[in-house]
Order: structure tokens, then C-alpha cells, then sequence
């Protein structure tokens, strides 16, 4: 095989890539850094639509390609009209990122079925939709692709009030070591980034004390950014890990090296 340049590792110019829930948070980082890479995006949005609007001109202002395109990633319809609107648009699909999700509050004895239906849909059920859809996509043109889920490390390390959201994210680890098994012989690749706690506007104010520890245990001493799970997606997605697939790379600050007991 062919081995890329060095200063090509990176370069995501006439590629396609959608992210999934990008009109804000996480979300909105990753796909801003795809397109300083020069990949073209499709910046999916559920609710969000004038975060997912602000990022498309912002992308655009600065001469990239970006289209925002809104849907219910729980319906197996939207996510199909997501994907032919995304082909029809830009003309392929070369990456995915699977970062969509909810992470609300509810005890293991209080949640209500409701609750824990919404955060497996939200978290897991998306994720399947979304790669299924997406790997027949790429399939259909013949060159491979990259595919990566954003999980968490509660997939791997409980958190209170979060059973659904950690059965969720387990899930989606799983899940991404069993696609990446099933496609590797159509050239996809599967893999997942397990992100800490990441900084958002308000969230020194929301939670002070939480924020605190966070920064005492972290050995890196401080919240991630949007741009550091961006980082990691963009190497996932990329030639650099042309043979690493089923792989889950954690960024969290080495918060998860403290031992457990």
C-alpha cells in the first residue's frame, strides 16, 4: 500500500464528513475543526438550528464548504432523508461523527421507563441508525470511509444519577468494536472517543464544586475543550490511523488513571 506523506496526514480537502448534533457543544467544535482541515460538512442539527446556522456562515465566512441539515436521529426515516440529502448535496460521504446524545439526571430508583427510553434512543439507538445508514452509503461507492462514536467514560466508569446514560454509552463501545469487526472488509474503519468532562459557557458557574474536583484529580489539571475530542476525531478519521479500527481512545486529562480502590 501507499504510504501518505507526513503533511498530508490531516488534510480532509474534498472529503465529506457529517457530524451528528453539531449545532452546539462537542458537537459544533468537531465540525468546525473538520473544516479548518478542509473537509466539506454537514453540520446536523436536532433542535439547535441557530447554533447549527451561526457555525455553517462562520465555516463559509472563512471559505469552506457547510451545510446545516436538520433530523430526528430516532427515526430510521430522518435519518435516511439525512443521508440522501447529505449525498445529494455534497455528493458522497467520506466520515462520520457520531456525537449526538442527551445526558439528563435521574436515579436508578426514581427514572421512569420514559426517561431511560429517551437517553437509549438518544445515545445508542442513533448510533446504529446513523452508522447502518452511513456504511451502505459508503459501501455504494466503493473507497471505504471512517466512522467514529463519541461514548464517554461512564461507558467504562459509572457516574450517579447517570445508569442510563452509562448503559448508553457502553452500548455504543460495543457496538463500536462489532461494526468495526463486521466492515472492516469493506475498508471501514470503526472506532470511538471517550471524552471527560468538557468545558461549555456557564458550566464554572452551574458547578462549581464539580469543576473544582474535576481540575484536582486531572493529572492534565484542567477541563477538556471541544477542540481537544475534535483532535482525536480528525486523527481517528484520518490516514494516520489507517490501521486502527474497534479502538477506543480516551480523553479525559488522565482522570481515568486513578486507581479504584
Amino acid at each position: 500500500m501507499n504510504i501518505p506523506a507526513v503533511n498530508t496526514l490531516l488534510d480532509f480537502t474534498d472529503k465529506v464528513v457529517l457530524v451528528t448534533g453539531s449545532g452546539s457543544g462537542v458537537g459544533q467544535g468537531i465540525a468546525a475543526r473538520f473544516a479548518e482541515a478542509g473537509a466539506k460538512v454537514i453540520v446536523h442539527y436536532g433542535s439547535s438550528a441557530a447554533g447549527a446556522q451561526a457555525l455553517v456562515q462562520q465555516i463559509i465566512e472563512r471559505g469552506g464548504v457547510a451545510v446545516a441539515e436538520q433530523a430526528d436521529l430516532t427515526q430510521a426515516k430522518d435519518v435516511a432523508r439525512l443521508l440522501a440529502r447529505t449525498v445529494e448535496t455534497l455528493g458522497r460521504l467520506d466520515v462520520l461523527i457520531n456525537n449526538a446524545g442527551v445526558y439528563p439526571l435521574a436515579g436508578v430508583l426514581d427514572m421512569t421507563l420514559t426517561q431511560w427510553d429517551a437517553v437509549i434512543n438518544a445515545n445508542l439507538r442513533s448510533v446504529f441508525l446513523c452508522t447502518q445508514a452511513a456504511a451502505k452509503q459508503m459501501i455504494v461507492q466503493g473507497s471505504g470511509g471512517a466512522i467514529v462514536n463519541i461514548t464517554s467514560i461512564e461507558a467504562e466508569h459509572p457516574a450517579p444519577q447517570h445508569s442510563h446514560y452509562n448503559a448508553a454509552k457502553a452500548g455504543v463501545l460495543m457496538y463500536t468494536r462489532a461494526a468495526a469487526a463486521e466492515l472492516g472488509n469493506h475498508n471501514i474503519r470503526v472506532n470511538a472517543v471517550a471524552p471527560g468532562l468538557i468545558w461549555r459557557a456557564g458550566i464554572e458557574q452551574a458547578w462549581p464544586d464539580g469543576v473544582a474536583r474535576w481540575q484536582q484529580a486531572a493529572p492534565l489539571q484542567r477541563l477538556g475543550r471541544p477542540e481537544d475530542v475534535a483532535d482525536a476525531c480528525l486523527f481517528l478519521a484520518s490516514p494516520a490511523a489507517r490501521w486502527i479500527t474497534g479502538a477506543s481512545l480516551t480523553v479525559d486529562g488522565g482522570v481515568m488513571t486513578h486507581p479504584i480502590f
